[in-house]
């Protein structure tokens, strides 16, 4: 067998990354592409490998130079119009090694787990495709298959359908290509397409002609949970980068990213936290059904998405402040105050992020599960000159809850100080008797004027996506500064919508707070008989869990990443936590996911 890698293209949309290289010289942490992929093949026994070359090409094979002299037979043939021509062009130049013996036909620009190639020499069918189930980050050629993992069509990017993305499978660009099959179809095929349509076209175009007659010579080898990519421009190399991490850097490059991970296939995120049972089927059906006119027309300013937030929240417009996320405006609010500020600690670390240090006042919890109530407050900050106090309420990532009562005499005993109290109350939602819980009324914030009530709309209500928060105060003076602060169009037509439409699902949002608790509790139960897990009580969407000696975190961290595909976080070096234990926060998500999550983490002690 022999393997033949197409490196012929210019890579463009990499633009600085391939200025003086092609694109299989571009380093994926530290580590060009070309010598992974020579790395992997040397592992296997065969008769040579053949590189298409051509932009930079003489760069590449000084590169290659005799360093795999002793692994590898490599040859290299040249693409000279590899600026005109496609990669059909550059497999034609090789179509008479093609014939010579069964071979390995790879493009340059992929990154692949080390099974991969393993995985398709032996499998005992001799033409074979490795593909992939359609993700929405995959581009390029699909296929679909019968019940016999035949390919029965290649679909171009003209004829793809998103109607039909649950039957698509994309290809991963490696190809098991028998010698009888290479002879007898692949090459008279392609002679007779170059000749009709020019070579500016793609191999897979042959490969498809060939599909249609309905022979069933091609199979498909559907690569499961391996990892690859295909690197076309700077986000694909970003992304690889932290799918094949090394493990001392792999947290860092998951956990810089802040989300985005959609872009990463069946990754489960339990670092994700929002209600897995909100927004219902109902509600996204009428989001999804007004997809084009919210995309393409402008949203309302904001004094109209204050009205609607007024509507939604059930706060006087005079009151509230939407907000794109509760992010903006906790950076405006925090640039809008002054003094010494009280802080609890471990807590959400946007808020003292935005604060200078020098004026921060922090109480740290002196018990092992980080719980505090309001009177421990007011016994610590009692003689403390504070203007402010911020409360986070389920607090993150402890998990602990003040009960509602308690708030409001925390609330009265920083107006009789003329102390503003901030309180956060994003993860009150899912907190037993929820309904009762919320601080968000006139009554409550007029009877409290130092009271400012902050509602991350991502987390209880499932829609981090469209990026939606409010701020809420009877300090009309404080609303009007924020709303200065604020550009007039702050939020998007799908924030805005969904606030308008929000009122009629009232009910649903109801039984999803319902059916979380109840997961909640069940779930709580799996992380209990894991025995290096001391769990601690919440009354928020995760679980802050003291990680047991031997274990450390950030192992269980990245064996879970690397082993199941599951990040979780290691909370480890957050501040207000005893630097000399370990500590892990696990977002709570349906049944299903919460189940793998505990079946893996089972695994580590097997």
């Amino acid at each position: 067998m022999q393997a033949i890698i197409l490196a012929a293209g210019m890579g463009r949309r990499l633009g600085d990354y391939t200025k003086d290289n092609t694109k299989c010289m571009v380093p994926v942490n530290s580590v060009k592409l070309i010598d992974r992929l020579l790395g992997q093949l040397s592992k296997q026994s065969l008769n040579r490998v053949i590189i298409v070359v051509g932009y930079k090409g003489q760069e590449l094979r000084n590169y290659i130079g005799n360093r795999y002299d002793r692994q590898l037979t490599i040859e290299f043939a040249e693409n000279p119009v590899y600026d005109k021509t496609n990669n059909i062009y550059s497999l034609a130049l090789v179509k008479d090694k093609l014939q010579e013996d069964d071979t390995l036909l790879i493009e340059s620009d992929l990154i692949l787990s080390d099974n991969m190639i393993p995985m398709l020499i032996q499998n005992t069918y001799p033409n074979l495709a490795l593909v992939a189930k359609y993700e929405t980050w995959m581009d390029g050629t699909m296929v679909k298959l019968d019940d016999d993992q035949n390919i029965v069509n290649f679909i171009s990017k003209d004829a793809f359908d998103y109607n039909e993305v649950d039957s698509y499978y994309k290809t991963v660009n490696i190809y098991k290509l028998s010698q009888q099959f290479s002879q007898q179809k692949y090459v008279p095929f392609l002679n007779a397409y170059t000749k009709a349509v020019g070579n500016n076209e793609y191999y897979e175009n042959v490969l498809r002609i060939i599909s249609l007659l309905n022979n069933h010579d091609m199979k498909a080898l559907p690569i499961g949970n391996e990892k690859w990519y295909e690197i076309d421009d700077k986000q694909d190399l970003d992304i690889a980068e932290a799918l094949f991490a090394d493990e001392k850097d792999v947290l860092r490059k998951y956990y810089g990213r802040y989300g985005g991970f959609w872009r990463f296939p069946k990754m489960l995120d339990f670092c994700y936290l929002v209600n897995p049972y909100f927004p219902s089927q109902r509600m996204k059906d009428e989001l999804r059904a007004n997809f084009d006119t919210l995309l393409t027309e402008y949203p309302s300013g904001m004094k109209v998405n204050t009205l609607i937030a007024s509507k939604c929240f059930g706060v006087s417009e005079p009151y509230i402040v939407p907000g794109n996320g509760a992010a903006e405006l906790i950076k405006i609010l925090m640039e809008d105050t002054q003094g010494k500020t009280g802080f609890i600690r471990p807590t959400f670390e946007e808020y003292p992020n935005r604060y200078d240090k020098n004026a921060q006042v922090t109480f740290v919890p002196q018990n092992e599960d980080y719980r505090y109530t309001a009177d421990d407050l007011m016994n610590f900050f009692a003689d403390k000159d504070i203007q402010q106090l911020m409360v986070i309420n389920p607090d993150n990532p402890s998990g602990n809850f003040i009960p509602k009562a308690d708030i409001l005499r925390l609330a009265h005993w920083c107006e009789e100080r003329n102390i503003r109290i901030i309180v956060d109350e994003s993860f009150v939602d899912f907190s037993e008797d929820y309904s009762t819980n919320s601080l968000l009324s006139d009554e409550i914030l007029e009877t409290y004027p130092h009271m400012i009530v902050m509602k991350s709309i991502s987390k209880s209500y499932g829609v981090p996506g469209l990026r939606l928060g409010i701020l809420c105060a009877a300090d009309k003076e404080l609303i009007a500064r924020i709303k200065k602060k604020v550009s007039i169009w702050n939020m998007n037509s799908f924030a805005e919508f969904f606030m308008q439409i929000y009122n009629k699902y009232e009910k649903d949002y109801q039984r999803a707070c319902d059916k979380f608790i109840a997961e909640r509790a069940s779930f709580e139960q799996q992380l209990r008989q894991i025995n290096y897990l001391r769990v601690m009580p919440t009354q928020a969407n995760y679980f802050l869990c003291e990680v047991l000696p031997p274990f450390k975190a950030s192992e269980i961290v990245i064996y879970m990443l690397k082993q199941h595909n599951i990040l979780t976080r290691d909370c480890s070096q957050k501040p207000g936590l005893d630097p000399t234990k370990q500590y892990m926060r696990i977002a709570v998500r349906n049944h299903e996911d919460n189940t793998r999550l505990a079946e893996a983490l089972k695994k580590i002690i097997k």
